[in-house]
């Protein structure tokens, strides 16, 4: 088709309609990157990786995605690598963060953690809150064990293959053993070490898995967590913990902002926010947590020495994996 001269303008031969499809087009791109500029601007929005159990952070994140407007991306770790998966996650990530907020449900690997650099350098991470590891027994089988069942006695001939416990190389078993390392020294823990093995522990994924095997009879004594046996209980399960004591490590939950985070006013927001008594309050409600503060807590119970513990955990971790074999 030839221009009519009548639609060719002071653009010389360029027709008209094609000046104006050219103008079409302009607008077009004007709109994309219009487009581009909006998607650029998306709402506020904070990564977090979560070790606590789903069921009781989601809750708290809704609430203050609700309170803030800002939006959590949460990544959760599965039952059978708790804590640990997530912490060699945040390793890997070092050079090239993903994660803003890092909320543990146990110390020892927190403490790791900061010691590798992945925390920012001031007020990089913080401890709220505590529950407890306990010895869980099935009432129909044990209705009045005594209260004064220590973790020595667990490698009676009596307790043979009658006790379940977390293959201790990760979450808070593995905790728990590292902290008993330092308690009772090297020589008495790897004689109740290898005793514990001998006596054909049930070996499972999970602190819920231990609560569950002691409620199937599949073993009559357990080691777990307090918010397991409080669960199981909810959910009319024949288990019951014993009393805290001397034996008993409490276990804080942890938060922390990853240092050179890429969204990190909303990381401070969520960190703060995990802080507040609100937050403790609905955790300890929903059994999450048993108390706010670890030095009201009586009787006297561990007391971890973390510079001694933690230079430990790679050799205390091989000796595990070599006295537990599954």
């Amino acid at each position: 088709m030839k221009p009519n001269p009548s639609m060719t303008g002071k653009h010389g031969n360029i027709p008209i309609y094609s000046f104006a499809a050219g103008c079409g087009w302009a607008m077009f791109l004007l709109l994309l990157v219009s487009a581009g500029a909006m998607e650029a601007r998306e709402e506020p929005h904070v990564i977090a990786y979560c070790a606590q159990d789903q069921t009781y952070a989601e809750p708290v994140f809704l609430q203050f995605e609700h309170e803030t407007g800002i939006k959590v991306r949460a990544v959760y770790d599965n039952e059978a690598v708790k804590t640990v998966g997530l912490a060699n996650r945040l390793i890997a990530e070092r050079t090239h963060p993903v994660c803003d907020v890092f909320w543990g449900n146990e110390e020892m690997r927190t403490r790791q953690l900061a010691t590798k650099g992945v925390f920012r350098e001031t007020n990089g991470w913080a401890a709220f809150g505590y529950r407890s590891r306990r010895i869980v027994v099935n009432t129909h089988h044990l209705p009045t064990v005594s209260s004064g069942l220590s973790l020595q006695e667990l490698t009676n001939v009596q307790w043979r293959g009658k006790i379940a416990l977390v293959y201790p190389h990760s979450a808070t078993t593995a905790t728990q053993f590292h902290v008993l390392r330092q308690f009772w020294g090297d020589a008495r823990w790897r004689d109740w070490c290898r005793a514990l093995a001998d006596n054909k522990p049930l070996l499972v994924d999970g602190n819920s898995e231990v609560v569950k095997a002691v409620a199937r009879s599949d073993a009559w004594v357990g080691l777990t967590d307090s918010d397991d046996i409080a669960d199981g209980q909810r959910e009319g399960l024949p288990v019951s913990a014993l009393p805290i004591s001397e034996q008993t490590l409490l276990i804080p939950n942890t938060l922390a902002v990853i240092r050179g985070c890429p969204n990190p006013a909303e990381a401070q927001r969520l960190f703060l926010y995990l802080q507040t008594t609100a937050v403790l309050d609905a955790l300890i409600r929903a059994n999450a947590l048993e108390g706010g503060r670890i030095d009201m807590v009586t009787p006297r119970t561990l007391r971890p020495e973390w510079s001694r513990i933690l230079p430990e955990v790679v050799p205390t971790t091989a000796e595990l994996n070599q006295i537990f074999l599954r």
